[in-house]
């Protein structure tokens, strides 16, 4: 098999149901709906986390988060400017390999694994890198009207301006997001000219459609869903630039593109949608990771075909790695496998795995096997602004843990059918519990026996800090949406 480049394009917080090819009616992506249509369409693939870090953090090593100590960072769900943690450079990367096997390397976008100098992405593996450390929302940006916790404005109001990264130096302060996604497709653009005799890696990490919602005058007047269907207009536009692009250098044929999303959609009327799936960005029901996946070869990949086996972001470490021939550490667990038997084929194979389990932070929250989902805990979390659980979201807990749900003819997760199949809650409990054991839960105080450390430094220092005399186009972003 010759080896392919590799482009991998990653949403941020893009829902199940957000393109037209996974059921939108409101959001048009004809690029993005021809890439499904030429390839192949995953419709219960899986992240390994319902926010941002951690999944990105999973994706990359090929493992659950709580493994390489990336489910939580000192309690907070995601990495935050300034934070003293990291991914570990010790930690091999799907840049790592496909680089040791002779791939150049590039990240575009949102990193999100770490903003010290020691874990940025030229650590892990790239060559070079053009984007935003973090989100979009962590610069300075006006007050949110919503909140009214003193403490919570001044933490908001002490963050420091938005850094655009190439390699490891900050080249911008509060960039123009309107602009930004134009800026990465350019870069994306020099890269795969630059590279065309391959073998490259490129990792597209978008910005959309992350809060606060920027996209392009032009776009946003044709959109029927407002900000947020401009910004997966934007998604789709870039998907058909990489494309173009590829097929002008006479690459197209050669080249594996996944396109997926980081985590589902927080849908808290934004204009995002998961679908007939219950739940949101954050939480372990299925809208918070099954996303959509589509791969894209034509020379290897048939195309048109739909396959609805378990897969996980997990996978692709080991996945790629086998395609490019590079070589995986023998020395430590990895929780992916190698998919590529289902994506070659259209026919029915043996399904690489048939179980994945749920975290939320270091909480293991739910486990799945085959056609069966158990929900074994959830936490309780306040709302943002009022500091106060909901009696509605006590009373769903209740109801639903432990829970077990039939996601082949329940994909909304609406009916509890616990009590009725014995058998299979047991079976579904005793996997459960050996997850507990092997890489921990905080819900139960069980530590895992088989985890890595994440990376830590002393004396963190955030990349940038705010100057009333910098030339900044944006001293402070007019929108309040976070995410």
């Amino acid at each position: 098999m010759s080896r392919p480049n590799i482009v991998l394009i990653n949403c941020d917080d893009l829902g199940y149901g957000d393109l037209g090819v996974y059921g939108s009616k409101i959001n048009k992506t004809p690029a993005i709906d021809k890439l499904a249509a030429e390839g192949m369409r995953f419709t219960d693939f899986y992240v390994a986390s319902p926010v941002c870090s951690p999944s990105r953090g999973a994706m990359l090593t090929g493992c659950y988060p709580p493994r390489i100590d990336f489910g939580d960072f000192d309690g907070g769900w995601v990495l935050m400017p300034g934070d003293p943690m990291g991914l570990n450079p010790e930690e091999t990367t799907i840049a790592g390999a496909l680089k040791e096997a002779g791939y150049t390397t590039k990240i575009i976008g949102k990193w999100h694994c770490g903003d010290q100098p020691e874990f940025l992405p030229t650590e892990h593996g790239f060559d070079s890198y053009f984007g935003l450390p973090y989100s979009n929302d962590m610069g300075k940006q006006v007050d949110d009207p919503l909140t009214t916790d003193p403490e919570r404005i001044k933490r908001l109001r002490a963050r420091p301006p938005l850094p655009l990264i190439r390699d490891k130096e900050v080249v911008q302060e509060q960039p123009d997001l309107r602009a930004l996604t134009e800026r990465y497709a350019e870069e994306a653009v020099r890269f795969i000219r630059e590279n065309k005799d391959g073998p490259f890696f490129l990792y597209f990490a978008h910005m959309y459609v992350h809060l606060p919602l920027y996209a392009p005058e032009p776009m946003v007047n044709a959109s029927e869903n407002g900000d947020y269907g401009a910004c997966v207009a934007g998604v789709d536009w870039v998907t058909k630039v990489l494309m173009d692009e590829l097929k002008r250098q006479r690459m197209d044929e050669n080249t594996l593109v996944i396109f997926i999303s980081d985590n589902g959609s927080r849908m808290q009327d934004q204009g995002g949608s998961n679908g007939e799936l219950r739940g949101i960005k954050g939480t372990t029901w299925e809208g918070g990771l099954r996303v959509p996946c589509i791969m894209r070869w034509p020379s290897k990949i048939p195309a048109g075909v739909v396959r609805s086996d378990i897969t996980s972001s997990i996978d692709f470490l080991p996945t790629l790695a086998g395609i490019a021939g590079a070589k995986l550490p023998q020395d430590r667990i990895i929780d992916g496998t190698d998919i590529s038997s289902l994506m070659f084929t259209g026919d029915d194979v043996e399904p690489p795995r048939d179980t994945f389990f749920y975290y939320m932070g270091k909480r293991l929250e739910a486990v799945r096997k085959g056609k069966w989902k158990l929900h074994v805990s959830r936490e309780l979390r306040p709302n943002q602004q009022t500091g106060v659980v909901s009696q509605a979201a006590i009373d769903e807990n209740a109801n639903t843990i432990p829970g077990l749900f039939d996601l082949e003819s329940d994909i909304g997760e609406t009916t509890n059918v616990y009590d009725r199949h014995p058998g299979v809650v047991a079976e579904l409990s005793a996997l459960a519990e050996a997850c507990r054991v092997d890489i921990g839960d905080e819900a139960t105080g069980v530590v895992g026996a088989n985890i890595r450390p994440a990376a830590r430094v002393d004396n963190p220092e955030t990349l940038t800090h705010y100057d009333p005399e910098h030339p900044y186009i944006y001293a402070e972003y007019d929108k309040s949406e976070r995410g």
